[in-house]
């Protein structure tokens, strides 16, 4: 985890207390985590909510659905305020949030209070999702970025995967609100540590800076629009994929909800796979490299499943399934380094550009689930919600294509002089 800075250039204070690697990679995980581990661990005791409160399961869903449009709304909250009053004091009002409103969701007493607590307890987990991206802007060089957020994220699926089961056998074991008291424990112990162990990072703002500058540079910047697309676009290959898949599977293909959901993990596989080749290639390729490797895979992928489609192969899950995970191993590289770059645009603004990006991420994808949603329920085949995921595909690689200006490097003279030193020292 080599690359990271004692002090990074204009940082705001003195950073020689920057935690050792492994530890702020836990923190990163840890504060990257908390919000969608706690979103997946409750959906198990979905059903047990409704029968305990006497009311419909939709109504129960909004638990879910709420706590979804709490995170969308604190990316594009606590992202802006990083960059104003620092990583560090709104990290720490966010998670003091979390940790307030968990607490609020074990003394529930009726649907809607929960309902409000789970909003609030988003709205405040999330900074961390933002401000995480933020801090590894801060703390790493541009080449190194996508790779640290690929890092953090594999280590973090790993959690998110095992957090369904573990609330199903919290809620079995001691009921629900035994999930709200692991949260709560969960989000304090983060909180603590993020308190004693994690200085300010943010570089120092330049006079006369402000919410409405960073944004006019940031919608102004072909680089920053074009990435921040190709960060977007590639993760509604993943919300498409997600709302049509399940209807495909059970209705078309007539096989169960657990077959399904025994599928569909292959996927998760796949995408975790990619963030760990993300971090072993990152070292010795530039970022745009590694994103047009993973838009030239992702291309080619979805198009062998728009075939398979045409050609009627992929009725059977484990040809749609095996060819969409090598999709989502080039979304891995294609979302992370996206994310860096935009990131990268404007240093002293990163908050604000990864706030941008969650909350467009988080919204757009919403409604794009329910388009997945529409073109599986309402379709004999597998070719209208392929067709979909390929154009969004062509979508994603024409931002970098189009949008994104080429980098030039300039061969000067320290450059020269590098070369022939390091030659001499082969020789």
């Amino acid at each position: 985890m080599h690359g990271v800075t004692g002090k990074p250039p204009g940082a705001a204070g003195d950073t020689s207390g920057i935690a050792a690697p492994k530890m702020m990679l836990l923190m990163l995980v840890a504060m990257t985590g908390v919000a969608p581990i706690s979103l997946y661990m409750l959906v198990p005791a979905l059903p047990v909510l409704a029968t305990t409160f006497d009311r419909d399961i939709s109504v129960a869903q909004m638990t879910v659905s709420l706590y979804m449009v709490g995170i969308a709304c604190s990316q594009i909250i606590m992202g802006p305020l990083s960059d104003r009053f620092g990583r560090r004091p709104v990290l720490l009002g966010g998670l003091g949030l979390m940790v307030a409103a968990s607490a609020a969701c074990i003394f529930a007493e009726t649907l809607p209070q929960l309902i409000a607590a789970r909003f609030l307890q988003a709205l405040g987990g999330a900074s961390g999702m933002v401000i995480s991206r933020a801090i590894v802007r801060d703390l790493y060089s541009r080449d190194r970025i996508g790779s640290m957020i690929s890092l953090v994220i594999a280590v973090m699926m790993i959690a998110q995967m095992l957090s369904p089961l573990t609330g199903g056998l919290l809620e079995t074991a001691f009921g629900w609100r035994a999930i709200f008291y692991l949260m709560t424990a969960a989000s304090l112990t983060i909180t603590v540590a993020i308190a004693f162990m994690l200085p300010e990072t943010r570089r120092e703002r330049a006079a006369g800076s402000s919410f409405r500058r960073d944004v006019g540079n940031l919608v102004t910047s072909r680089a920053f629009i074009g990435y921040a697309l190709c960060q977007v676009l590639a993760s509604q290959i993943i919300f498409t994929f997600a709302g049509g898949g399940p209807y495909i599977v059970v209705t078309q293909m007539g096989r169960s909800s657990a077959e399904y959901g025994a599928w569909f993990a292959t996927t998760g596989f796949a995408y975790l796979v990619g963030n760990l080749f993300c971090v072993r290639f990152a070292p010795r390729h530039s970022l745009e490299r590694l994103i047009w490797f993973g838009l030239a895979l992702q291309v080619g992928g979805s198009l062998l499943n728009l075939i398979w489609s045409l050609t009627g192969i992929n009725q059977a899950p484990s040809i749609l399934f095996g060819t969409q995970m090598i999709v989502m191993l080039a979304n891995a590289f294609v979302m992370s380094n996206s994310v860096a770059g935009a990131i990268s645009v404007r240093p002293e603004a990163a908050g604000t550009a990864a706030g941008a990006m969650g909350f467009l991420q988080q919204g757009v994808g919403a409604l794009v689930s329910q388009f997945g949603a529409y073109l599986g329920g309402h379709s004999t085949t597998t070719l209208p919600l392929t067709s979909a995921i390929f154009v969004i595909s062509l979508l994603c690689a024409s931002t970098m294509l189009f949008i994104v200006p080429r980098r030039k490097t300039i061969v000067s003279e320290e450059m020269i002089e590098k070369v022939e030193e390091e030659e001499q020292g082969m020789l």
